[in-house]
């Protein structure tokens, strides 16, 4: 399979505290990868090992088949990111910022300068200075500056912090678009999973500097389960009566949360039989698993 980036056993302490532990990960060619995983779990860490701003204890990184070291400038010129928190020339405009970002890359295109800033829905006359901007138009910024010279590889490092609702939707479908029409590999983390849910084709889960899994959105999908949300007041004689009702399918979550998992039966008609039957139903809907489940999921399998 063609990967975009790959490691092997990439693994680094700090003061003799392991924070990355042999990780394996494998970013396939025009995907989407989501990196989720706690705070401190090292997806920032790895990311900049990606880019050689940090060095790995032992293990290795390839992008687009090419080993990463100190000699890797071309690779570099193909990638975008954003690592933390983005700084900029604060006493010159977003425009000027962004020219010197071309001259620096080396990238002759001035005139892209003014179609990411609308990309990313910022005013390209405008001349205010960066220092005057709001958290979320430097978070704006720095989008347009990673994707400034049209890169091969996204690397987007928590890139929708400090967005409101309206611009997460406008950054999802920016990254939608650079994906589908341009090809633009992505690897982007966040503690927003019902983002990356939205937009990612694989997903990388990472707790304290392990890997645990590696899959594609589908596998998730796969695994999701629909299932009734039940809560009553008594839930040993509820699964009683649900039992006589011929409703074996379902799960005691606690003293007062029931799940029922395949039932023939209507909502409606399982509140009017529970109801005759003297339980009181505090509440019950129908729900899905999603991604956030899963994810937690997975990470409390891995304490067992």
């Amino acid at each position: 399979m063609d990967h975009a980036i790959a490691t092997k056993d990439l693994t680094k302490s700090f003061n003799k505290h392991l924070v990355v532990d042999h990780v394996n990960m494998h970013v396939r060619t025009h995907s989407i990868y989501g990196f989720v995983g706690p705070n401190g779990a090292g997806k920032s860490t790895i990311m900049k090992m990606l880019l050689h701003l940090v060095q790995p204890d032992s293990g290795e990184v390839k992008i687009f088949g090419k080993q990463v070291t100190d000699k890797s400038y071309e690779i570099f010129k193909h990638i975008g990111s954003i690592i933390e928190n983005a700084y900029f020339y604060d006493g010159i405009s977003a425009r000027d910022n962004l020219q010197l970002h071309c001259e620096y890359m080396g990238y002759p295109d001035f005139c892209r300068i003014d179609e990411v800033l609308r990309l990313v829905d910022l005013d390209p006359n405008m001349n205010k200075a960066v220092k005057h901007y709001s958290l979320g138009m430097k978070q704006r910024l720095a989008i347009a500056r990673a994707i400034l010279t049209k890169p091969e590889l996204l690397i987007l490092d928590e890139p929708i912090n400090a967005l409101d609702p309206e611009g997460i939707r406008e950054m999802r479908n920016l990254l939608k678009k650079l994906n589908e029409e341009y090809g633009t590999t992505i690897l982007i983390s966040s503690h927003i999973l019902s983002e990356v849910e939205l937009i990612a084709d694989d997903i990388g889960v990472i707790k304290n500097g392990s890997l645990i899994k590696e899959l594609t959105l589908q596998d998730i999908h796969d695994h999701q389960t629909e299932y009734i949300h039940l809560e009553v007041d008594d839930v040993t004689k509820c699964a009683q009566i649900l039992d006589q009702m011929k409703v074996s399918n379902l799960e005691i979550v606690d003293n007062h949360t029931i799940r029922i998992y395949s039932c023939p039966l209507s909502g409606i008609e399982i509140t009017r039989e529970l109801a005759r039957s003297g339980i009181g139903v505090e509440s019950i809907w129908k729900k899905q698993d999603t991604l956030e489940d899963y994810f937690f999921e997975l990470l409390d399998g891995d304490d067992q």
